[in-house]
């Protein structure tokens, strides 16, 4: 138990001898370390103080430095206002002696203003004294002689006026002429179309020459038949292994060709079937008009459009107007517009389309009340056509068309319907359409002889030259072409040329 106690005891004390070595040791380093540290402090303090002095002084330098600078600038700024101040002093004294000098002359200006008023007041009473003595010896009042004299340069100044504006005229139009000659040349050059006239009739062939008294039938019958339902008129002559359908619509003219096709094909040629194969061509035909229509736009670069106006431009396949074709008329028009509208240097596909579309109220103008102009406009705006387009179908035929490219499609169509083997004609027609031509011409006095040339584009007038003077002449000319207008009808244009002609023979012996 002592033994114990003893060993408790002594650990104790060792444990407590360990602990306050312990905190002894512990005291001795720390404080060693707070000797170090305010070691450092001191040191980095010392450090920072002299810094501090380095940063003062450098900042004084910068400040002396900055203040001189100030002074040199302030000191050059004064120099520069001083010599400004002194250069304005010199202006406002040089300005003052320019004042002077303004004034001076404008007393000057005003004295020799003074001075012409004299001169001119002297002048005018001089002037009305030699008016006076002019009128003494003239005999003449003031007003009188002042009328002699305007009319004597009124009447000159009138023949120099007419003088100059008849060559202005005349250069103006030969210049025109010569420019749209070279388009409209360009344009028929660059356009190449059938020039092949329609007829009234259409041939079929027939299998055998039997068949022709079948299509007649027993007393006529079937052949009746055919004509009542087609509208046309079956002339069976002595031609061999032909018969000839005859009628002013093509459209039943190829109505009764396809029906009488698909007759002869089936062999069954009686009234019942007659009827059943004329349905069937109206509906084959139709197929025909649409599929022209298509093709047409297709070669025409059009498209876009309706549906039931492209069956409506199919059916001009089917129009003609003075033998010519007007679907393949509608196609070259369209075709010399755009060529025109590219030469002048505007919208060629907007010219052709103006072009195609202008004669389109004649596929309907048969069966509709109104001129074709007035039907194609109503079908253009029915399909929301462009205005362009409108106005160039309403206006082709007009004097005065709506725009530029009515104007295109006016020519165009003039080049389509006009030139030689376009349109087809009788020789009696045509030389009774030049008679007309010359005596409508003709019927205006002091014309001397008149011609028609050129199939009738140009009339020819030779006038008296002791009748019509030359100013006259081209008022002639004039009142001549309005009558044509009015009077006749023909196809395209013609021109009129007034000729005055005087002849002096002399002899020397």
């Amino acid at each position: 138990m002592t033994k114990e106690l003893l060993w408790a005891v002594i650990t104790a004390l060792i444990t407590g001898a360990g602990i306050a070595l312990g905190y002894f040791l512990r005291k001795k380093i720390a404080q060693a370390q707070a000797n170090s540290i305010e070691a450092k402090a001191e040191k980095i303090l010392t450090e920072a103080k002299t810094k501090q002095q380095e940063f003062i002084l450098q900042a004084k330098e910068k400040a002396e430095h900055i203040i001189d600078e100030a002074k040199r600038e302030e000191k050059q700024l004064r120099a520069e206002l001083h010599n400004l101040q002194q250069r304005l002093e010199r202006r406002e004294s040089m300005f003052d002696q320019k004042l002077l000098e303004f004034q001076d002359k404008q007393q000057k200006l005003q004295e020799k203003v003074e001075r012409v008023q004299q001169i001119k007041q002297e002048l005018e009473r001089a002037r009305e004294q030699e008016m006076v003595k002019l009128q003494e010896l003239a005999g003449l009042t003031r007003d009188e002689a002042k009328t002699e004299l305007l009319n004597r340069v009124e009447q000159q100044s009138k023949d120099d006026l007419m003088l100059r504006i008849m060559k202005l005229e005349k250069e103006n139009n030969d210049a025109f002429q010569e420019k749209a000659r070279d388009i409209i040349t360009e344009a028929i050059q660059r356009c190449a179309s059938s020039h092949a006239a329609d007829i009234t009739s259409t041939t079929v062939a027939l299998p055998s020459e039997d068949m022709k008294g079948r299509i007649i039938g027993k007393e006529g019958r079937n052949i009746k038949t055919i004509e009542k339902l087609t509208g046309c008129e079956l002339v069976i002559d002595d031609s061999p292994d032909t018969i000839m359908v005859s009628g002013f619509s093509p459209i039943r003219r190829q109505i009764a060709k396809l029906a009488l096709e698909k007759l002869m094909a089936d062999g069954r040629i009686q009234p019942a079937r007659i009827e059943e194969f004329i349905e069937k061509a109206k509906q084959d035909l139709a197929l025909d008009i649409k599929k022209a229509g298509e093709e047409a736009l297709y070669k025409m670069g059009i498209t876009g459009i309706d549906p039931k106006l492209v069956g409506i431009v199919g059916r001009l396949k089917y129009r003609t107007s003075y033998g010519q074709n007007i679907l393949n008329h509608s196609m070259e028009v369209g075709y010399l517009s755009g060529l025109i509208a590219s030469e002048l240097g505007l919208d060629a596909a907007k010219a052709k389309k103006c072009g195609f579309f202008h004669d389109i109220g004649k596929s309907v103008d048969q069966e509709t009340q109104g001129t074709h102009p007035e039907i194609g406009g109503v079908i253009l705006k029915k399909f929301n056509m462009d205005e362009d387009l409108v106005q160039a179908a309403q206006t082709h035929h007009n004097d005065k068309p709506y725009n530029i490219y009515s104007s295109i499609v006016k020519a165009a169509d003039a080049i389509s319907g006009a030139r030689v083997g376009a349109r087809k004609d009788s020789y009696e027609a045509f030389v009774a359409r030049l008679e007309e031509l010359e005596k409508t011409a003709a019927a205006f006095p002091g014309i001397e002889k008149v011609y028609a040339i050129q199939a009738g584009r140009e009339v020819r007038v030779f006038v008296k030259p002791n009748e019509i003077d030359d100013y006259s002449a081209f008022q002639l000319a004039k009142d001549i072409a309005r009558k044509i207008e009015q009077d006749l009808q023909y196809p395209g244009e013609i021109r009129v040329s007034i000729i005055r002609e005087t002849r002096v023979v002399e002899y020397a012996r």
